[in-house]
């Protein structure tokens, strides 16, 4: 990334399921290993719309929409916490393009469409990039219960308050990616999720166990440069 971005994160529902750590440890580059909560790692699939996305120094009014959905999972480099991203879809074919230069992550490019209605959340998603695997994802979600303050509940707190993401290079290296925003505040939540072909895309079968379901309203965020570490 060449420049510093701010952008805000508007109705994400977090999906995520419990798994072994060796069905990942496969996946991930060399130098990162599998964060485990209670002795298990964890994939999410996070679909999401951002909004005002900008490089820093831009008025916000100038900013652009970019729905998007990501799987991802949870590492460690040198005992600090991250994300690593196994896939992103969004519907900006710049914006896939430009992530994908500047910051080597595994963006394709989907027709996506996000709609808030009644205070449920219909979101849609079908990859259309060229060369890769197919990919889809719909569902309707809704925020159910209480606030949850995410530092103060163990399992949220390991999912979501994470402050770096990695990256791996065409050449190998491992690259890192600083994000700064509020602390999380979250919502239990359901969702009816009719398809979700994300993570037969990327190599995993869906699992058994019934995922854990988080709502966020959004908050803002500034993710840094890229940098090598």
């Amino acid at each position: 990334m060449v420049v510093p971005l701010r952008m805000g994160w508007r109705h994400l529902l977090f999906e995520n399921w419990p798994v072994e750590p060796s069905l990942l440890e496969a996946h991930l580059p060399r130098g990162l290993t599998v964060d485990e909560h209670d002795g298990r790692g964890w994939l999410s699939v996070i679909p999401f719309t951002n909004v005002a996305v900008r490089p820093q120094g831009c008025p916000k009014r100038l900013g652009i929409r970019l729905p998007e959905i990501n799987l991802r999972t949870y590492v460690r480099r040198d005992g600090e916490p991250a994300v690593y991203f196994f896939s992103l879809d969004a519907q900006g074919i710049a914006s896939v393009l430009g992530a994908r230069l500047f910051h080597h992550l595994p963006y394709y490019y989907a027709r996506i469409a996000l709609e808030s209605r009644d205070g449920r959340i219909r979101f849609s998603s079908r990859r259309k990039h060229p060369g890769a695997r197919p990919a889809a994802y719909e569902a309707t979600y809704r925020p159910t219960g209480d606030p949850i303050s995410a530092p103060d509940d163990p399992l949220a707190r390991f999912l979501v308050e994470r402050y770096r993401f990695y990256t791996e290079a065409p050449d190998g290296t491992i690259r890192q990616t600083r994000v700064d925003h509020e602390p999380w505040t979250l919502y239990p939540a359901t969702a009816d999720v009719e398809t979700n072909t994300l993570l037969r895309a990327n190599g995993f079968e869906i699992p058994e166990t019934e995922p854990v379901y988080y709502y966020s309203p959004g908050l803002d965020v500034r993710a840094a440069r890229s940098e090598s570490v």
